[in-house]
């Protein structure tokens, strides 16, 4: 079975709200092995409203809608749907007598307006709402299933969990939804797509969906399948031959960020780190101390912006800024090198860059970028030509620089 969900509410396409009801409703039906296919935010407007919802149970057995069930004029949701139908709303003064008994207990008058929460679609059974006024509704339609909720999230996770679930439970066939993430660092999406379409585009079942961000390119197979058994056995026959063309590249195999998989082999191996920043200014040392438990591997670290900075808190030699510039391979590894050197950690990252949009020149155009790396061994230094604005290259930077160190662990 297929779902859409149709968040309600003008607020939703503005920068102040976003829609996080329909995550936890996508990860509910996909527990069920319920594929939600469409997702859309609606605002408050009756005949676009109505006509998304045409289209949705057309296609789709479940539809659900979120928000508009309030009692101002604006929450339309209800008049939609029964548009949307042909069907009538009907008032139930029933409703409306356990609504004032709401109000009552909450020592509030209920005024006039609020009775338009009363009102049923035709068919439609009422959904209980423990948590706020606006009652839900189940309505059958055809071969879908229509569910009306609150947009307030815990009325809505609320009334989905305790009256809805049950119902879809006995509707909805028995079917597995399971998931592997691969998550590889160090490649070109392009790349990686070029040597791994060959694998997955035999199968239909499970889906890919190759996710691109700065330095970092998530595989996701998902696998629907009527057992648990199954839908593995289906990840691994797709999901092995991947796995062997994309090698060390892989960093992760359960959805892990990079940050947390570094950290685990640090600690794993008892070992520091220590980090020394100049273009990223601290965003490396913010991404290992995100991880919860980092004060366990994690020394500290330097932002060393300005060239004396990294002379008087690195110990790097004037006569290598001056005669190879503060972004350059010597200074990367002097900043390495002295981060280690000043906290003794067991590794040290450095990064010295030029993330734009000014300021680059002939010798390091925008975009470059030197990620030194020290250990007991001595220190290695790679070097990178990153394009885009001045975030995404930044992000990148740090992703080099904590894979850089992923490998070097595991020699």
């Amino acid at each position: 079975m297929t779902a859409e969900i149709i968040a309600v509410g003008s607020e939703l396409l503005t920068p102040q709200r976003v829609d996080t009801n329909s995550l936890f409703l996508t990860d509910q039906l996909n527990g069920l092995g319920v594929e939600v296919v469409t997702k859309s935010v609606i605002g408050d407007d009756l005949n676009r409203l109505a006509d998304a919802v045409r289209r949705a149970v057309s296609r789709s057995e479940i539809v659900i809608l979120c928000g508009g069930l309030g009692p101002t004029e604006d929450d339309l949701t209800r008049d939609a749907v029964a548009a949307a139908l042909d069907r009538k709303l009907i008032y139930h003064p029933e409703i409306t007598e356990v609504l004032e008994q709401r109000f009552a207990q909450l020592k509030r008058k209920m005024v006039e307006v609020n009775k338009r929460q009363a009102f049923l679609i035709e068919g439609a059974e009422m959904l209980p709402n423990e948590r706020g006024t606006a009652p839900g509704q189940w309505i059958a339609e055809s071969d879908a299933h229509v569910m009306l909720l609150p947009g307030p999230p815990h009325e809505m996770k609320a009334m989905f969990t305790r009256h809805c679930l049950p119902r879809l439970a006995r509707i909805v066939p028995r079917q597995v939804i399971r998931t592997l993430v691969l998550r590889v660092a160090g490649m070109p999406e392009s790349d990686l797509d070029q040597l791994i379409a060959p694998v997955y585009k035999k199968y239909d079942n499970p889906a890919t969906t190759i996710l691109a961000a700065a330095g970092d390119i998530q595989i996701h197979l998902r696998a629907r399948c009527s057992t648990e058994g199954e839908a593995a056995a289906l990840l691994v026959e797709v999901g092995w031959p991947i796995e062997l063309l994309l090698g060390e590249r892989i960093y992760s195999r359960n959805g892990q960020p990079l940050e947390e998989v570094v950290g685990e082999m640090l600690r794993e191996r008892h070992s520091t780190l220590s980090v020394a920043e100049s273009c990223t200014g601290g965003l490396l040392g913010e991404r290992i101390t995100s991880v919860a438990g980092s004060s366990a591997y994690f020394l500290g670290g330097f932002i060393t912006y300005a060239s004396r900075m990294k002379v008087e808190w690195l110990g790097v030699p004037e006569d290598i800024i001056a005669r190879c510039g503060a972004v350059s391979k010597e200074t990367a590894e002097a900043m390495a090198m002295g981060a280690r050197r000043r906290t003794g950690s067991t590794y040290a990252l450095a990064i010295t860059g030029v993330a734009g949009p000014d300021a680059g020149g002939e010798k390091a155009p925008v975009g470059t970028v030197y990620v030194g790396l020290a250990d007991a061994t001595g220190c290695s230094v790679l070097h990178r030509q990153f394009i885009g604005d001045r975030t995404r290259i930044r992000q990148f930077a740090t992703q080099m620089a904590l894979d850089m160190l992923r490998r070097r662990i595991a020699l």
